[in-house]
């Protein structure tokens, strides 16, 4: 969450395996370590983002974050991972609320 708060998109790709896959549910999945990295890229340069932990938990391979916003949008992470590097990954928020707080258009 540091390196998030951060905007930091190359540090954040270092996170996951080279075959990644990140489906944050209101767009297409996307694949590998280079599209992930491209899309926080592009997100950071539009919009200011904070993640603030609500709860996290573990089971196995898996890591499961609840978080909200500063500005009140809220949503949760689903993180599989294997030797130490994201493999998978799904994020369930509301883009509409998003894009109105952050005074952008789809």
């Amino acid at each position: 969450m540091d390196v998030f708060n951060r905007a930091d998109a190359e540090a954040l790709a270092a996170f996951y395996a080279d075959d990644a896959i990140n489906h944050q549910v209101v767009t297409d999945p996307l694949v590998g370590k280079e599209a992930i990295k491209q899309m926080f890229a592009t997100e950071f340069a539009r919009a200011s983002m904070v993640c603030i932990p609500e709860n996290i938990f573990q089971d196995g391979e898996w890591a499961m974050l609840e978080w909200r916003d500063p500005l009140g949008l809220r949503g949760c992470g689903f993180f599989h991972i294997i030797d130490d590097k994201i493999i998978f990954q799904r994020g369930y928020w509301d883009k509409l609320s998003f894009l109105r707080q952050q005074g952008l258009s789809e």
